[in-house]
């Protein structure tokens, strides 16, 4: 039966462009909608009773076709429409200030000609040549004080970070060592 009733579809295809052309007024939609009515026509073949109107049965999945589709896309608005009028969310600052408090911290332990050194050559820029002449050494010093100090940083770091680790696990609460 499907295989008559695809031939006859087939008849009535420039009469169902017309109507989703005349319903879409657009060119691309009123051809998904054929194409839907086809298939949803032959999918449901055996809903058609032999001898009743093939046109008007092709034209009425059309217009439901149609319909459907106007819903979806009435709800497709709905949510964008409420996604734009959401409000933006931000992500929180208090992760980044509590990181930068363990630098400050951690930095604060250091000695202080690494301090000095990382403070001119990382934090203020200097080259290392500016950096010798404004803590009045030589530039192999300055260098070997900012490495020093930037191994020191991390590993002060990464101690405090296996402390509070180890004082989550156990339950307890963190708390930094005082200088």
């Amino acid at each position: 039966m499907v295989a008559t009733l695809g031939v006859e579809i087939v008849e009535h295809l420039d009469h169902l462009r017309a109507c989703a052309r005349s319903l879409a007024r657009d060119r691309a939609l009123a051809d998904d909608l054929v194409q839907e009515a086809v298939l949803r026509a032959l999918v449901h073949a055996d809903h058609f009773r032999p001898g009743s109107n093939l046109r008007a049965w092709l034209s009425t999945i059309l217009r439901n076709a149609f319909f459907d589709e106007k819903r979806a896309e009435k709800r497709r608005m709905q949510f964008v429409d409420a996604l734009a009028s959401a409000p933006a969310s931000t992500k929180g600052e208090q992760e980044a200030r509590l990181a930068m408090q363990d630098v400050c911290r951690a930095f604060a332990r250091l000695p202080a000609g690494q301090r000095t050194a990382l403070a001119l050559v990382g934090a203020e820029g200097f080259s290392y040549e500016e950096a010798a002449r404004q803590a009045g050494c030589t530039i192999g010093t300055v260098k070997s004080r900012a490495s020093r100090a930037r191994v020191n940083l991390h590993r002060l770091l990464d101690a405090d970070e296996g402390r509070a680790a180890n004082d989550a696990a156990s339950g307890g609460l963190w708390r930094p060592r005082a200088a």
